[in-house]
């Protein structure tokens, strides 16, 4: 009954979603079988060139031959019968290099998610993705690093930089989102109900990278939100206790602080905090939320996992609830990523001290979850009421980067379908409703 309740609640919006995460192994091995591409058994993994099943190259098409295979694939490009005594985090963050050439259908991709979105009553994503197919990071890696960063910005615009990320970028949403209406039947009369669905765009950042790269990737998300409304903001990502990331952490956030200087309208949120305890050194566990709101001028934090090892936890919680930050809570992907559920999860406390947070997926393809998965977490893991859950629905729009007008559009339509929902007469309705408050 929870279920059938949560599935029907209006949720919002998801600020927190990998676009290349979000999709089903399944997809992805449909679209290499389609598009001619191979699987390497020997990593299984899907991968592009001449098949040759002899030399462990098969064609995709064999994995729906053959439901070994096809299981295996699965498996590995996902957290599906994963071991949680196993190390979850490292094949997750594994299973990225094994979509191969099929990660390359953007469009499919938003189609899919924007559908799913609307299947479980959303009606917002901001999705990560770098935009600009990664043109800013190869022009910092050519032009070189230069810890000057106000001379490093000069000798890259004077260089055409701006043009060319903005361009590219353009270029490649508009590529993808007329692929996503074809495939939604967006103009004809019986839409897929996905066609609703507003996305926006988050700027990815590989903070693993060298710092002239990473340099000239932030640079970009910064130039692109300025010039393109569908692209609102920039996070950093990859593996926060990659030793690269780990290293030039304080670089990264100057980097931000000088750059949000140059460009203050742009929004930012970061994730910080995806660490615990026997990750990293402890020292490492003190300061990264902490310094990703005052340095790095974030407005939100994604995953926040370890706040309360930061340095006086307490009076961060209580500065961020000032500074109204908004934690986005990806509970299925700290559970298989980190380990951290139930009481070990900070999101009681980030909730008894004030500070906004959303249910976010992150990347539920790869974590096999959904939003609805995640409500239904926050409640039987979290003792979340519905209150709170709608709280947080209402969050999701009010702590969204969105637009002003836009903004206000989504505020109308999800109190206009929270009044539906709450409204319905059925016995069954008002049984769920009444658990689930309780």
């Amino acid at each position: 009954m929870l279920l059938a309740f949560l599935t029907q609640m209006p949720k919002g919006g998801d600020l927190h979603n990998h676009l290349s995460g979000a999709i089903y192994a399944e997809s992805y091995l449909r679209w290499a079988a389609d598009d001619g591409l191979c699987i390497a058994t020997a990593t299984l993994s899907i991968v592009g060139g001449t098949c040759d099943a002899a030399a462990g190259r098969p064609p995709a098409t064999s994995a729906f031959q053959n439901s070994v295979l096809f299981n295996q694939l699965v498996d590995a490009m996902s957290m599906r019968h994963w071991d949680p005594s196993l190390n979850g985090h490292d094949h997750f963050f594994a299973t990225f290099g094994k979509m191969g050439p099929a990660s390359a259908r953007t469009g499919d991709m938003l189609a899919e998610v924007a559908a799913r979105a609307a299947a479980e009553q959303g009606s917002y994503l901001e999705l990560m993705q770098t935009t600009d197919g990664g043109v800013g990071g190869a022009r910092g890696v050519a032009a070189g690093w230069d810890p000057d960063l106000a001379k490093l910005r000069d000798k890259l615009l004077a260089g055409g930089f701006r043009d060319a990320v903005v361009s590219a970028s353009r270029t490649r949403l508009d590529q993808a989102e007329a692929r996503e209406r074809e495939l939604l039947k967006c103009a004809a009369t019986q839409p897929d109900p996905g066609c609703r669905v507003t996305i926006r765009y988050i700027y990815q950042v590989a903070r693993a990278g060298a710092p002239a790269s990473v340099f000239g990737q932030i640079l970009a998300g910064f130039e692109i939100a300025s010039a393109d409304p569908r692209v609102v903001s920039l996070n950093l990502v990859q593996p926060e206790d990659d030793p690269a990331a780990v290293r030039e952490f304080p670089l990264q956030m100057s980097m931000l602080d000088y750059l949000h200087k140059q460009y203050p309208a742009v929004k930012i949120t970061l994730h910080a905090g995806e660490l615990t305890a026997g990750l990293v050194p402890p020292e490492t566990l003190r300061f990264h939320i902490r310094e990703s709101v005052r340095t790095g001028h974030a407005l939100r934090i994604g995953h926040g996992v370890d706040v309360m090892f930061e340095d006086d936890p307490i009076a961060l919680l209580e500065e961020m609830a000032a500074k109204k930050v908004l934690v986005e809570i990806a509970l299925t992907s700290n559970d298989v990523i980190l380990g951290i559920k139930g009481s070990r999860h900070p999101l009681r406390m980030y909730l008894k001290y004030g500070v906004p947070v959303a249910l976010v997926t992150d990347d539920a393809g790869v974590s096999r979850s959904t939003m609805t998965q995640e409500y239904r977490k926050a409640v039987e893991e979290q003792g979340v009421d519905y209150r709170t859950l709608k709280r947080m629905a209402r969050d999701s729009i009010d702590y969204s980067f969105a637009d002003v007008p836009t903004k206000a559009r989504l505020r109308t339509e999800l109190d206009t379908a929270f009044a539906a929902f709450e409204g319905r007469p059925s016995p069954q309705a008002s049984s769920l409703k009444s658990r689930a408050v309780r």
